[in-house]
C-alpha cells in the first residue's frame, strides 16, 4: 500500500489549484492526484471558447510537473474507508492518506435512451470528438440553452457549422436571464446564423446509419417533427458526485456538505470545487457553485486548509460567458422570483440587470459592462435596502 500525505481526488482546476496551494505550505509532503480522464488538469472554460477561436490545446494545460505530484490518470477511485484512512480505485489497490480532497465535480445529466455518440460537452475528450465531428460534418443539433449550449452553438457557428438549438424555454439562458432579455439573444443567435427552435422538447434522439434523428415537438401546440444532424451536443445540466462521499458516510445535500474550512462532516477530508455545499458568506446562504472562479479560489483554501493554517473560505466567487460579440460577468442569485430591474446604457447590448429581494440587492449580471464586479460584489455584501428608482445609473461605465 502506498503511502501519501495529501490525496487529491479529482484532477480538474479545484484539483490543480489545491496542489499549487499545499506545494506552497509543504514543498516535502507526498501528494497524489487521481483523476478519471487520460489527461492532467487543465482549464475547462476554453473548451467552449477560445479554442475554437484559435488558442492552443497547451495554452490551458495546468502542469504539474512543479509540485511533485504522483499523477494517477485514467483512474476511478471506487471507495474511502474514513475509519482507517485510506483510499481504494477501480483495480482493487489501497492508497493511504492524512488528509484528503474531494475535488470531483460533476457529471453532464444524461439524455435518457440516447444513442453512442452524442456528446455531453465537459471534458478535453469531448472537445477532440466534436472537432473531429465537425471537420467531418456540418449539421449539428445543440440540445439545450443554458451556458453549455449557448456557448458551444456559437462556437460551432463560428466555425461554418450549420447549427440548430433546440430548448423548452421561451430563450437562450432564460432560466436566469430576463424574459425580454432571453428572447432578444434567440433574435440575435438567429441574425448569426443559428437556428433556434425555443419553446421545443427533445423527445427522442437515435442513430440512422451514420447521422442522428431527433424527434421534437412544441411545448404549446404538440406539433411534433424531426430532424436528422451529424452530431448532437447535449447540455441539460451537471449532477454533483457525491456517491463517494454518501457511501464513506460523508454528509452530502445538493453537494458533499462543508463547512467554512471547507471540511467534511469528518474533518481530514475536505471537498470543494462543483461538488461543494457551502455558505456563502455574502449572500448568508448555502448553495453550489460551478464556476472557474469558485473552483480556483476553493481549491486553493482547501489546499492551504489541508498543509498549513486553517482559514476560512469567504471568498464571493462571479462567472461569465461569451456568446459572439456579447458577454457577461455575474455574481450571486440570479433568481427569477426576484424583482429584476434592468438598466440598459444601450438596450439589450451594454447594462446592469439587479435581482432583488425585499430591496436587498442578491444577484447582479455586468452586460458587456467590464471591471463592475468589485464594486457589485460590495453592494451586495452591504445588503442595503433599495427602490428601483435608487438604481438608474447606479452602474455607469466610468
Amino acid at each position: 500500500m502506498k503511502n501519501y500525505k495529501y490525496i487529491i481526488i479529482g484532477g480538474g482546476m479545484t484539483g490543480s489549484a489545491a496542489a499549487k496551494e499545499i506545494r506552497e505550505n509543504d514543498p516535502e509532503g507526498t501528494l497524489a492526484m487521481f483523476t478519471k480522464e487520460p489527461f492532467g488538469p487543465y482549464n475547462r472554460p476554453p473548451l467552449s471558447k477560445s479554442l475554437w477561436d484559435g488558442k492552443d490545446i497547451e495554452s490551458i494545460v495546468r502542469s504539474m510537473d512543479e509540485f511533485n505530484v504522483d499523477l494517477y490518470l485514467n483512474n476511478e477511485i471506487k471507495e474511502i474507508s474514513s475509519e482507517i484512512k485510506t483510499i481504494t480505485d477501480e483495480k482493487g489497490e489501497q492508497y493511504k492518506y492524512e488528509k484528503l480532497l474531494l475535488a470531483t465535480g460533476g457529471s453532464p445529466i444524461q439524455f435518457p435512451h440516447a444513442p453512442e455518440g452524442v456528446i455531453y460537452y465537459r471534458t478535453l475528450e469531448d472537445y477532440h470528438m466534436l472537432r473531429e465531428m465537425a471537420e467531418e460534418g456540418s449539421r449539428f443539433c445543440v440540445i439545450g440553452g443554458g451556458f453549455i449550449g449557448s456557448e458551444i452553438a456559437a462556437a460551432l457557428n463560428k466555425q461554418g457549422q450549420k447549427v440548430t438549438m433546440i430548448f423548452p424555454e421561451i430563450g437562450i439562458s432564460s432560466s436566469f436571464l430576463p424574459d425580454d432579455l432571453a428572447v432578444f439573444l434567440n433574435d440575435y443567435y438567429r441574425e448569426k446564423g443559428v437556428k433556434v427552435l425555443d419553446g421545443n422538447l427533445v423527445e427522442s434522439i437515435s442513430k440512422v446509419g451514420v447521422e442522428y434523428l431527433v424527434n421534437y415537438k412544441n411545448v404549446t401546440s404538440g406539433q411534433a417533427r424531426e430532424e436528422t444532424f451529424d452530431g448532437v451536443i447535449v447540455g441539460i445540466g451537471i449532477k454533483p458526485n457525491i456517491q463517494l462521499a454518501q457511501e464513506a458516510g460523508l454528509d452530502v445535500a445538493d453537494g458533499i456538505v462543508v463547512n467554512e474550512y471547507l471540511q467534511t462532516s469528518d474533518p481530514d477530508i475536505f471537498a470543494a470545487g462543483d461538488v461543494a455545499f457551502l455558505k456563502i458568506e455574502a449572500l448568508g446562504k448555502k448553495m453550489r457553485i460551478e464556476h472557474e472562479d469558485h473552483a480556483n479560489m476553493s481549491g486553493a483554501v482547501a489546499g492551504h486548509n489541508m498543509a498549513g493554517e486553517m482559514k476560512k473560505y469567504d471568498y464571493f466567487p462571479f462567472f461569465y460567458s461569451d456568446l459572439f460579440d456579447l458577454g457577461y460577468e455575474a455574481l450571486g442569485e440570479l433568481n427569477k422570483d426576484f424583482e429584476i430591474f434592468e438598466d440598459w446604457i444601450q438596450p439589450f447590448i451594454r447594462g446592469t440587470i439587479s435581482y432583488l429581494d425585499k430591496g436587498q440587492i442578491r444577484g447582479l449580471i455586468f452586460w458587456n459592462l467590464w471591471g463592475k464586479v468589485d464594486q457589485g460584489r460590495e453592494i451586495i455584501r452591504q445588503g442595503k435596502t433599495y427602490q428601483k428608482t435608487d438604481l438608474a445609473g447606479f452602474f455607469s461605465e466610468d
